[in-house]
């Protein structure tokens, strides 16, 4: 019974009365080797169990680390693979930024992406959920997607998506590592549940852990105790085990951290990679970076990675069955070319392309000509381009050409095309942008009244005419002026404006003089000489004086403190903000929660929330004010 309990657990279960254990058991405990806790349960002391164990504290010490069994990984399989991956990530983060360029999807009320536009974007990325979630998640603390904060808000692509187009592949991968490195994100918990049983959501604020960056460099340093070692999540675990006993982290965030690094190409095959080691470098130092990295280690990542990847090739093998063959990493040059001008049926060591006619009007879309695409195909390939290519690309600028779409503010004809003969080609009419439609029809780029005027002044007699062939009068043919309000034709004549007396004209004028010079006591005394002077009407009888506004206009700074006056006070206030159509709404809201840009308002009359952009509030007054 003792040597059971020398190495633990130290407590015993007292056998049942009348046995020749429990007979051992009582001899124990009268001789004070075991002590007795409840009536079912018996201790061994910590000195007795010191006293069997012969003062040692474990059966067989494990002072040094572990190092568990894996699979023998070359290194440069490892890089490799990694640089592999490095590349489909890059190309990932390509097509969300097109996707979400296209279609923006909408922010949720408590923040993430949806499970609707979750699964959209995965489509349109051709992978998994899990993955997609990592690719929006790593996008994002890149600052290549952000939430734009409008109302209602929704995620598009930054500035840094502008820089990032014009970024060889190497360059992009360094900005994704870099925010990976100083993430505290939590991508692998996409699509499970809270506290609360609500299923979190990619880029939603319940995905931060502050330990994430600790927890990803020491399985970054596991992996690099081990060099050339392929580690499953298990050995991995039991090195954390033996450095952390009591504070063991979760299976599951280490087994996502080892997903996350070989989508990433940290590691290769299950092992550290070359651009991994430059990433566990990073994170060794005092401060991990975060999105906004210095120069310095952007340049160590992309060095890293530039020696694991192959060498760019900038030629096409192409092929008599519309197809061709890139034997390698394509350049950036060939890259743009084929992604505009062909479709990838599959990658690998070797990218294999097809031509058809939809691929080739995307490259005619770009404003590429026939002559132009067929051209820098040739220059790429080692033989002439095949026959059947050839007439692929020519039968398709031929329908592209066919039909063309235009936008033009008026247009010119004449009976005789002699009359519109050199128009088009004149210098001074340069401005107008005139282009020639046919033998007696010019367009331009301006509208009918200012082309008008440009050919009465080279001297030609023009009309105007309207939609249906028949010339309209002068007086019709000029386009509204801009400062003059339209009036509704069913309100009937136009009232006549109101006459004000030159007594009263004159105190106005003394009133804004005083206002100018910032002399309160004058235009206290003018205000009150303007309120005696009689105002008068249409039909010449005095109105009654209005008090001058002598409150001053609301400061923006003004609006903000109160609203957070009534988000303390939990009242109600009137806020005054820009709507859909550019007019302004008054509504009396209860605010409930300012962050990010926006305001989230209770109001009670519809008994509804609503988020507001803060830029969209134009004031906001306290309801008894």
């Amino acid at each position: 019974m003792l040597d059971a309990l020398a190495w633990g657990p130290p407590i015993g279960l007292v056998p049942a009365p009348g046995t020749a254990a429990r007979t051992a058991v009582d001899a124990l405990v009268d001789a004070r080797l075991l002590l007795r806790t409840d009536a079912r349960h018996v201790t061994l002391p910590r000195d007795v169990g010191l006293a069997l164990r012969g003062g040692r504290t474990h059966r067989a010490p494990e002072l040094a680390p572990p190092r568990p069994d894996g699979r023998a990984i070359p290194q440069a399989v490892a890089d490799a693979e990694a640089a592999s991956a490095a590349l489909e990530l890059v190309r990932r983060v390509d097509l969300l930024v097109a996707a979400w360029d296209d279609t923006a999807p909408a922010v949720l009320r408590s923040g993430g992406l949806g499970v609707r536009d979750l699964r959209r974007t995965s489509q349109a990325l051709g992978a998994d959920e899990a993955d997609t979630a990592f690719v929006v998640e790593v996008a994002a603390a890149a600052g290549v997607v952000a939430d734009d904060g409008e109302a209602p808000p929704s995620y598009r692509p930054t500035t840094v998506a502008d820089r990032w187009e014009v970024m060889d592949d190497a360059e992009r991968w360094a900005l994704l590592a870099a925010a990976w490195a100083g993430s505290r994100r939590t991508p692998w918990l996409v699509g499970s549940r809270d506290e609360k049983g609500n299923l979190r959501a990619p880029l939603s604020p319940d995905l931060h852990r502050g330990w994430v960056p600790r927890l990803r460099r020491q399985v970054l340093q596991v992996l690099a105790a081990q060099p050339g070692t392929a580690l499953d999540v298990d050995a991995v675990m039991s090195v954390l085990r033996w450095h952390a006993p009591r504070t063991v982290p979760p299976e599951q965030a280490v087994a996502g951290l080892l997903t996350e690094a070989a989508l990433l190409g940290a590691t290769g095959a299950g092992a550290l990679s070359g651009p991994g080691a430059a990433v566990l470098a990073l994170l060794s130092d005092a401060e991990p970076p975060g999105a906004n990295h210095a120069p310095a280690t952007s340049r160590g990542l992309e060095e890293a990675l530039r020696a694991a990847l192959p060498p760019e090739v900038d030629e096409v093998l192409l092929q008599g069955d519309l197809t061709g063959i890139v034997p390698g990493r394509p350049s950036q040059a060939l890259a743009v070319l084929l992604e505009r001008s062909a479709d990838v049926e599959s990658r690998g060591a070797a990218t294999t392309v097809r031509f058809s006619p939809a691929s080739v009007t995307r490259a005619l879309d770009h404003g590429t000509t026939a002559d132009e695409l067929l051209d820098a195909l040739a220059s790429r390939s080692r033989v002439p381009v095949p026959q059947p290519l050839e007439y692929l690309v020519r039968d398709t600028a031929r329908r592209h050409e066919s039909l063309r779409v235009g936008s033009a503010g008026s247009y010119v004809r004449a009976a005789d095309p002699t009359v519109l003969a050199g128009l088009a080609a004149d210098p001074r009419l340069a401005h107008l942008g005139l282009v020639r439609l046919a033998p007696t029809v010019l367009a331009a780029a301006v509208p009918a009244a200012e082309l008008h005027d440009a050919l009465r002044a080279r001297g030609l007699l023009s009309a105007v005419e309207g939609p249906d062939g028949r010339v309209l009068s002068a007086r019709l043919r000029r386009p509204p002026r801009p400062d003059r309000t339209p009036r509704d034709p069913r309100r009937g004549p136009a009232a006549e404006p109101e006459a004000t007396s030159d007594e009263a004209r004159r105190h106005l004028v003394a009133r804004l003089r005083a206002a100018d010079a910032g002399t309160d006591t004058a235009v206290d005394r003018l205000s009150g000489a303007h309120r005696a002077a009689p105002v008068s009407g249409r039909d010449g009888t005095p109105e009654p004086a209005r008090t001058p506004d002598r409150r001053r206009a609301p400061e923006p700074g003004d609006a903000l403190a109160t609203l957070h006056d009534a988000l303390r006070d939990g009242r109600v206030v009137w806020i005054e903000m820009v709507g859909a159509s550019g007019t302004l709404e008054r509504r009396a809201l209860k605010p409930l929660r300012l962050d990010g840009g926006r305001l989230r308002a209770l109001d009670p009359a519809r008994e509804a929330e609503l988020t507001v952009a803060v830029h969209r509030i134009a004031g906001v007054e306290p309801v008894d004010g």
